[in-house]
């Protein structure tokens, strides 16, 4: 199922690697954080080149509602408490920085991607409170924030926080042009790196700097990224036929949805919940009953999914690698901020680069701790060992026979566990369902007929092709 931005942008293909080179500066990824990471490189000079596994912007950057804001849900009180002041002031004012960053590359260059000037907003249908302490928060960082009861919504809340001065954007038309002018490799993964040495299947890069812009990290050691973050699914529906909305919303409560608009359309999101617990179904559905509850005679025009790094403490892991990789970077854990994130990791990792001071490296440091995040490390501890041990102990919940078709699941046939799923036509389709990265138990998510793992967020489809890292092959 391909997204509104997949089917309203033209690309170009790029050549994949071909042989060994040498650079100052090899960017993983050719998502968001990575291109934006190259171009900000490439314009101070680094001889930088971008590898990508697939087509550029083929992972989650084509696959956002692209709303470019730093009002990142009720993030602000709980950034003041387990940060202080003063950095939380400095993590809104750094994503505030992004978005204008964003509005000011776009209208010198004069990019034709959809770019407009809006307010974001949260809202409750259920109490004003939660959103009253969040407004306060966000005033003493220094946020433009207002308190409403009045919204473009086509159903009433109890209370709206609206922040002026945000945007939306059509993600891929802003990337190819952000691409323009880089060196960017398609169809080139990268199997390995080893020191200086980037590895791939059609050639060798050699950088004195390494960038994981890949989403996940598919290196496990050092870093031990995989302790640290989990991944989570959410959906999406482009809508024709609603009515108008002022600005990008976004619901506090729970199960709250997501609505934006695009040109006549209007983008409605939610549904989410931790990569591997999906084992319902019925996202889509919801959505779109909701859309029919609220708009009658609208139509779909498209439907997608995607997939947020959560870290520890909500905060993106941007800057080194590792105490024992000083010259390798990475960005990761965007949440669902993604586009401010990426343009804040751009010139944070360029500055490390450079070696020029940035006050936002303590913040968004991969090295920093804190009490919230030992306490979410064990219980992320907590879910893997469960993954694992049902990997090792759990056996098959009914067998190949009984398995009806356009259904997935595990099942035990030949003496053996193994993830089966039948199509519509009766087609069997067998995998193994441990995941290659790790070793945890998949789980079949019946919403998109894919094998996912409840541990560090791999996905495959049906017949074992690798989705979602941070597996790097499939089953």
């Amino acid at each position: 199922m391909s997204s509104i931005w997949e089917q309203t942008v033209r690309r170009e293909d790029r050549p994949p690697l071909a042989g060994d080179i040498q650079v100052q500066a090899v960017v993983i990824g050719g998502g968001m954080a990575g291109i934006l990471t190259a171009k900000e490189l490439a314009g101070r000079g680094v001889h930088t080149v971008v590898l990508e596994a697939g087509r550029l912007g083929g992972g989650q950057t084509g696959r956002t509602t692209a709303k470019i804001t730093a009002q990142h849900g009720m993030i602000y009180q709980g950034l003041i408490l387990h940060f202080g002041k003063e950095k939380a002031r400095q993590y809104a004012l750094a994503n505030q920085r992004a978005v204008e960053r964003y509005r000011g590359m776009i209208e010198q260059a004069g990019v034709l991607c959809d770019f407009q000037t809006c307010p974001a907003y949260l809202y409750s249908r259920l109490a004003a409170e939660p959103l009253e302490r969040e407004e306060e928060a966000c005033r003493r960082l220094g946020l433009s924030v207002g308190f409403t009861t009045q919204t473009t919504l086509p159903f009433p809340v109890k209370a709206a926080l609206r922040m002026e001065g945000q945007a939306l954007f059509h993600p891929l038309k802003f990337l190819h042009w952000a691409a323009e002018g880089l060196t960017v490799y398609e169809d080139t993964p990268v199997t390995a790196v080893r020191g200086d040495e980037v590895l791939t299947p059609k050639g060798k890069v050699r950088a004195e700097h390494i960038v994981f812009a890949t989403h996940y990290p598919f290196v496990n050691l050092p870093g031990f990224y995989f302790t640290r973050l989990h991944q989570e699914r959410s959906y999406a529906v482009a809508l024709k036929g609603t009515g108008e909305l002022d600005g990008a919303y976004y619901g506090v409560d729970p199960g709250g949805l997501s609505l934006r608009p695009f040109g006549s359309m209007v983008l409605l999101g939610g549904g989410g919940h931790r990569t591997g617990d999906n084992r319902a179904g019925g996202q889509y559905q919801m959505l779109e009953d909701s859309a029919e509850r609220l708009w009658p005679n609208c139509q779909v025009a498209a439907r997608w999914s995607a997939q947020d790094c959560i870290t520890l403490d909500g905060v993106p892991y941007i800057g080194t690698f590792s105490p024992t990789r000083p010259r390798w970077y990475v960005a990761t854990g965007f949440g669902k901020w993604g586009m401010t994130s990426s343009m804040v990791a751009s010139e944070l990792i360029a500055d490390q680069i450079c070696g020029k001071e940035n006050a936002l490296a303590p913040i968004f440091s991969p090295r920093r701790f804190s009490m919230l995040a030992a306490r979410t490390m064990a219980k992320e501890g907590g879910q893997a060992a469960r993954g694992l041990a049902r990997a090792v102990f759990a056996q098959g919940e009914g067998s190949l026979d009984g398995l009806p078709p356009g259904h997935g699941g595990l099942v035990s046939w030949q003496g053996k566990k193994v993830g089966a799923y039948r199509d519509k036509e009766g087609q069997l389709y067998l995998v193994d369902p441990r995941c290659p990265h790790m070793g945890c138990q998949l789980e079949w998510n019946p919403e998109e007929r894919s094998w996912d793992c409840p541990c560090h967020g791999s996905r495959f489809d049906y017949e074992g092709r690798l989705l979602d890292g941070p597996a790097q092959t499939g089953l």
